[in-house]
């Protein structure tokens, strides 16, 4: 990766080493913990910005961490107090659980489009020029083609995708306003461990949600095999969780350039597998029976989304390194290193 080192702020304050200072939303949570690692083997000064719902402050790293809640409004004089001095913000925290804003579509709204806009507000006030958005497929919808171009139309199916659609026309909206650089990251199906003590903590991807009900001597659960694919579960493109931080590192750099033609890119393999074929990888890996339990479709599920990935393999020069066998390996690696982990 091109990760390279600024002359930056003390980002939230106190001493730091030299180099970009960052702050990072959900820094403490899954994909976050990763991006700061990165980032602190780089060299960076971090300071990561999280309410600790999904995250462990042990995460954090080296950084310093400021809890608090995005969406308080009332937390924004410590927003931009945290972000004193920082150059760039790569805003990872946020609710992504699908049907879980199916039922309380108020409150993702809140969560994310306020904690979205309440960002922008302390960035604008500190002068922190550079954002690094992570934006999901889910903006996509239930498209009709078999791999979503970044310009197809913008159809989300639920409230969750429809809160991170909105949080990308705040970033553009605050392009235009003040002169934010800001960037688009829609990740797929992010799974596996970069290490082993960063293991997927929440039981709300499919992997950990099987290692659990492995745990518990337990089938897994299929949520639906009547979709219109080959073996009737849903298809998705899985991406190693490492490949997504490897991706933000670059996208810190192309916000520094003066020729920034796109402001969104898919972050995926531009390959698809099935509910169904991710569980037999599993077996495969952990050599337990992984024969499932069918139950029914679960709201806002579209049957495919498979992400092209053309765009960002010749604008950044990026693309991922993990197969699906290695996503599962290093997941099942890390739950078993990491047994008193919540599994929030």
């Amino acid at each position: 990766m091109r990760g390279r080192l600024w002359l930056g702020g003390n980002c939230g304050g106190g001493n730091r080493v030299m180099g970009m200072s960052i702050g990072v939303t959900g820094g403490a949570g899954y994909i976050g913990a990763h991006i700061v690692r990165l980032l602190e083997r780089a060299g960076h000064a971090v300071v990561v910005i999280d309410d600790l719902s999904y995250g462990y402050a042990t995460r954090a790293g080296h950084a310093e961490l400021v809890q608090l809640d995005l969406a308080d409004t009332a937390e924004l004089p410590r927003l931009q107090a945290a972000l004193d001095g920082c150059s760039a913000v790569v805003h990872v925290a946020g609710r992504k659980q699908v049907g879980e804003s199916v039922e309380r579509p108020a409150w993702y709204y809140q969560q994310n489009v306020g904690g979205m806009a309440n960002l922008l507000l302390a960035m604008e006030a500190q002068g922190v020029g550079r954002l690094v958005f992570s934006s999901s497929a889910a903006t996509y919808g239930e498209p009709s083609v078999g791999r979503v171009r970044e310009d197809i139309d913008m159809k989300p199916i639920n409230p969750y995708g429809e809160s991170k659609l909105v949080g990308e026309w705040l970033a553009r909206d605050a392009v235009r306003a003040w002169g934010l650089r800001a960037v688009n990251l829609r990740y797929f199906n992010v799974a596996g461990a970069g290490w082993d003590d960063l293991g997927d903590p929440a039981v709300l991807n499919l992997i950990p949600m099987v290692f659990q009900k492995l745990a518990a001597h337990r089938q897994p659960v299929i949520f639906g095999d009547d979709y219109p694919t080959e073996d009737g579960t849903c298809v998705r493109d899985y991406i190693h969780v490492l490949d997504i931080a490897s991706a933000h590192m670059i996208a810190l750099d192309y916000l520094d350039g003066d020729d920034r033609p796109f402001d969104a890119f898919n972050i995926g393999t531009g390959a698809g597998n099935s509910v169904r074929q991710v569980i037999e990888m599993i077996g495969e890996v952990t050599g337990l029976d992984v024969t499932p339990e069918i139950a029914p479709r679960r709201a806002g599920d579209p049957p495919v989304l498979i992400g092209e990935v053309e765009r960002i393999n010749r604008v950044f020069g990026w693309k991922a390194d993990y197969d699906l066998r290695s996503i599962v390996d290093s997941s099942w690696r890390a739950w078993q290193a990491s047994p008193d982990v919540g599994r929030r």
